[in-house]
């Protein structure tokens, strides 16, 4: 079993695990009509619960969760916020960090394990060294693993092409990049939900349009 480096705490506040009656309804629902491993994939901006909707999805499964987490901590604000989700984890959890390579790990991380991984958005700005034909790759690879699994795997995201095109050529190339992943992983999902504000809204796949 992989520990965490960090101490853990009982989650906070606000990421309270304990599922809502709409989340575990719904929840239930998707769960007894899927044939394979349950993928959800969930998106929102910032500040918008996707944390703790993951959060509350793992509490339902009832299964060991292991999280993956992908934060790096390049200056004293983010190392402050990645101390405060290590603090909100719950203590039963185990943690896993890996920045980039993400489809490595999910070879050390037991198949029956729920799995959350949060986040794909800080995930691709780690790897903006490389190609953007690589982090494709590297996307396809992460998503045959996630796809072999028999727990539940939970991929948090962040939702940035709702916004004005950045004047930034970094920012345009992040933009476009996380928007090609995001659909590359809802694509196979079995759910995709969008976080807005606390609410969570199911996303209609364009093949069930």
């Amino acid at each position: 079993m992989t520990t965490s480096p960090f101490p853990s705490k009982p989650p906070g506040r606000d990421h309270d695990p304990r599922p809502s009656d709409s989340l575990k309804a719904s929840s239930a629902q998707h769960q007894a009509s899927e044939t394979a491993s349950n993928i959800q994939l969930i998106t929102g901006g910032a500040r918008s619960g996707k944390s703790s909707a993951a959060a509350r999805l793992a509490a339902v499964t009832e299964a060991p969760v292991t999280m993956l987490a992908t934060a790096t901590a390049g200056d004293a604000e983010m190392e402050a916020r990645i101390a405060r989700h290590q603090a909100e984890r719950d203590k039963e959890w185990t943690t896993v960090e890996e920045p980039v390579q993400i489809d490595r790990a999910l070879l050390t991380i037991d198949s029956d394990h729920t799995l959350i991984i949060d986040c794909l958005a800080l995930w691709v700005t780690n790897q903006l060294s490389t190609s953007d034909d690589n982090i494709l790759l590297r996307t396809d690879e992460t998503i045959r693993l996630l796809r072999s699994r028999q727990g539940a795997s939970l991929i948090v995201t962040n939702e940035v092409g709702s916004g004005i095109v950045p004047v930034n050529e970094t920012a345009r190339r992040f933009q476009d990049l996380l928007g090609s992943v995001n659909q590359r992983f809802s694509s196979i999902a079995d759910r995709t939900l969008l976080c807005v504000a606390g609410g969570v809204v199911p996303v209609v796949s364009l093949a069930d349009l």
